[in-house]
């Protein structure tokens, strides 16, 4: 009898095992080989022209790093993430490049650089004023070493075996005559890091003594003194000053320097340095800071001004600190500074028609700071261009207006509007203005010769065939314009490197043709191919690709790139699908429904992209549109569920329409923000057989002071907050949902946590879904394990409930 109850029991416990299994400890998995090879396939090569236009680097970005790789311990500092073993800000190799070619644009000549160590990885690389070298760091395990080549003999040389510090501000920048780069570096007698007392010696007390302090919710902050102690420890720096003969000389005092910028004739430099008190509420960004003038040999000429810390911002996107601020270098003139100040006291809310002033001092700075003029709306940046003509951008992001003002930098006199728009709308986007060191958005404007200010911008020519990026001649007095190149069908064709020589470089790709770099001479519009980069993807050769337009049942067109298997025929029956998207909110519908994309580009593949599944017999629908819209004074997220669902049912009527797609296979997914709408619809939607939400938050509770493009707080619209939170619908979603989320994500609002919640209520409903956690990983993932196992749950899961769900 106990043998029954024993057999009994053990076929109990194996069906509970099998039916709810609710923890599983797999090793690393790999996907199906057709997606391995396309994670492994080689990055191309990035180009990097200096100002002169006569090199460019080709730069090679690395593979994926390993999970050993980006498993070296983090610290949260401030909302920084910091790699205490090297002095960086990530455990990742994200902005470094581990090959470099030095391309003679004159003679065609490549040479790689010689004088490297066997390994390296080159990141902050900053071009000498006259184009001949450049200066870059080394990252390696226990350090980040500054370097400098020349590329005359392209030969590289190390100036200095102490490390510098790359964990924020401007790690390194030459000095305006060339003979040398200031750089931060780490203090030589730091000593050891500071020990934690195991002991509290009280309580952590934060007070708040009737003002309102809203902050949206940060990651990585500050958490007791400890962490100041570590702060100051890890991000204080020495400022050294190096010769291209590895001399040193100490510039100023040790500090945390958020800005470090020399003045362009290299007399002074202005500097930003972090003050305590720190916050345990704001990241960095919001700490005191105080911003002074420097001579070049590091004396204090003058102190600007001592911003206090600013946790007590107004809610909006419109808010900024009270005070002056934005202090920066003319950049057309030799040492002229200039700063903005609020009128309305940062405060949006306030009723004004002067909402910025904007003022100057130049070199002594013994004088008082004259008033240029004043803004109607946020100050958004200044391109300079000399005495006569410079413009001035405005922004008001509630209402969405972008305003640019041509005025006279010597009378402060504003001579006209040059363009005024709403941000959504990408059709009338005039472009980025050309300057004189464009190559890294520096230096004053480009002018074309003459005495009118006749200048130059490279756009994205977004328009109803798609984009058509331009390169364009613009006299801003008469409004003339002259399009001196427009990208043309069946290529994509994007400017990269203009300095108005009679030459343009750009990039062109198509659907079956991967970007490289051609050179175009304007006046007989003779082309030179200067690169023959290979195909990195040759497995998605004949994938069928298309730019969709549908529309919306209130008449929104919508777009989406949709793409086929290859050989794919209508004939071979309705496909199974996979749904990519991600919401984006608007205040316009005729913006909303303006065409993305193009419908020629070559196609990309990272680790958001659902694309890999085309080679698994999917057809894929990326980046489908999500509009929120909200005309006049109604906000999109009101009615952001209906919105959604009303975009899923425009896009599945169209492509089943279409005969390529079974309705009753279609899943959805996405990203973050698109993980929290994939969550939606399965909670109030029957569209689809599955869902895949990657690194979302699902309680819109947890993020009460505004999250994405809503500037609301929950006690301000409670009924959206909690309407737009699947987790409160959890018991509805009975869909199988497969959730992934990186371990230590630092995104603001997307704690883990947020996943856990919602996988433990959909469990505890009876619901079908899978909680994938990725140790060491970010908000984006980063390693090559997680990124193969993150695509091998995402193919179990879509052939399992999408591709045979009726088998």
């Amino acid at each position: 009898m106990k043998s029954y109850f024993k057999l009994v029991y053990l076929l109990l416990g194996l069906f509970l095992f099998a039916k709810v299994q609710a923890q599983e400890n797999l090793t690393y998995q790999l996907p199906p080989k057709s997606i391995q090879d396309l994670v492994d396939a080689p990055a191309s090569p990035n180009v990097l022209f200096n100002k002169q236009g006569s090199r460019m680097l080709l730069l090679t970005p690395p593979a994926y790093p390993s999970i050993e790789d980006i498993s070296q311990p983090i610290i949260g500092l401030a909302g920084l993430r910091v790699n205490p073993a090297n002095s960086t800000t990530e455990a990742e190799i994200s902005g470094l490049y581990q090959d470099i070619i030095i391309k003679d644009l004159h003679s065609g000549s490549e040479q790689k650089l010689k004088g490297l160590p066997e390994t390296y990885r080159i990141g902050n690389i900053c071009w000498s004023p006259n184009g001949n070298q450049i200066g870059f760091s080394n990252t390696k395990e226990d350090g980040v070493e500054l370097w400098y080549a020349d590329l005359q003999t392209c030969v590289a040389y190390k100036l200095t075996n102490d490390y510098l510090n790359d964990i924020m501000g401007n790690t390194l920048q030459w000095a305006p005559d060339g003979k040398g780069i200031l750089a931060q570096f780490l203090q030589k007698n730091r000593g050891e890091k500071p020990v934690k007392n195991l002991v509290p010696t009280g309580p952590i007390i934060q007070e708040n003594l009737g003002t309102k302090t809203p902050a949206r919710t940060y990651q990585y902050l500050l958490q007791d003194e400890y962490d100041q102690e570590l702060m100051d420890y890890y991000l204080t720096s020495q400022l050294q000053f190096v010769d291209l003969q590895g001399r040193a000389s100490k510039i100023g005092e040790p500090a945390i320097y958020r800005k470090l910028i020399y003045s362009p004739n290299g007399a002074y430099i202005l500097t930003e340095t972090i003050q305590h008190p720190y916050s345990y509420l704001v990241p960095i960004n919001y700490f005191p800071y105080e911003a002074a003038i420097l001579d070049n040999k590091g004396s204090t000429i003058k102190t600007l001004y001592k911003a206090a810390l600013a946790e007590n911002l107004p809610t909006g996107f419109d808010a900024v600190a009270s005070g002056p601020r934005a202090f920066e270098w003319r950049t057309d003139v030799p040492a002229t500074l200039y700063w903005v100040v609020a009128q309305d006291e940062g405060n949006p809310n306030k009723k004004t028609d002067n909402r910025e002033n904007v003022y100057m001092l130049g070199a002594p700075f013994h004088t008082g700071a004259k008033e240029l003029f004043s803004l109607n709306y946020r100050f958004g940046g200044f391109t300079w261009g000399n005495d006569q003509y410079a413009i001035v951008q405005e922004r008001w992001r509630k209402s969405r207006i972008q305003k640019m003002s041509l005025f006279s930098p010597s009378t402060g006199k504003v001579m006209k509007v040059i363009a005024q728009r709403s941000s959504e709308d990408t059709y009338t986007e005039p472009g980025q203005f050309i300057t004189s060191d464009y190559a890294t958005h520096g230096g004053s404007l480009l002018f074309d010769k003459g005495k009118d200010p006749v200048v130059f911008t490279i756009g994205n020519g977004a328009s109803a065939q798609g984009d058509r990026p331009f390169l364009l001649r613009w006299n801003l007095l008469s409004n003339q314009q002259d399009t001196l190149f427009k990208s043309k069908a069946p290529y994509f064709e994007e400017p990269i490197f203009f300095n108005n020589q009679g030459i343009l470089y750009f990039s062109r790709e198509s659907v079956e043709q991967n970007p490289n770099i051609f050179a175009r001479t304007l006046k007989n519009k003779k082309e030179k191919q200067l690169t023959s980069f290979t195909d990195p993807y040759p497995s998605l050769k004949g994938v069928q690709k298309q730019l969709l337009s549908y529309p919306r049942k209130d008449g929104i067109k919508l777009s989406a790139t949709l793409y086929l298997p290859k050989g794919y025929k209508k004939e071979d029956g309705a496909l199974p699908a996979l749904i990519w998207a991600y919401p984006r909110e608007y205040k316009s519908l005729a913006a909303a429904g303006q065409v993305k994309g193009s419908p020629y580009r070559f196609t990309r593949l990272a680790f958001r992209s659902p694309v890999f599944w085309v080679t698994r017999g999917y057809a894929i629908l990326d980046q489908a549109d999500m509009p929120i819209v909200g005309e006049g004074t109604k906000e999109p997220n009101d009615t952001f569920l209906q919105q959604i669902e009303d975009n899923a049912t425009a896009i599945i009527d169209y492509v089943v329409g279409m005969g390529v797609i079974d309705r009753d296979r279609i899943a959805v997914g996405g990203h973050s923000y698109g993980a929290f709408m994939t969550a939606n619809l399965l909670a109030h939607t029957n569209l689809f057989a599955a869902g895949i939400a990657r690194s979302g938050a699902y309680n819109r509770t947890l993020t009460p002071f505004g999250f994405q493009g809503e500037a609301r707080t929950y006690w301000e619209a409670p009924t959206v907050y909690n309407q737009m939170s699947p987790f409160n619908y959890a018991h509805k979603i009975k869909t199988p949902l497969l959730l992934t989320h990186g371990m230590n994500d630092e995104n603001s609002g997307t704690f883990p946590i947020q996943t856990e919640r919602l996988y433990s209520a959909i469990k505890g409903h009876g619901g079908t879904v899978r909680f994938v956690l990725l140790p060491n990983e970010f908000h984006g993932y980063r390693s090559r394990e997680s990124l193969m196992h993150t695509f091998y749950e995402q193919d179990a899961w879509l052939e399992k409930y999408v591709k045979n769900r009726n088998k």
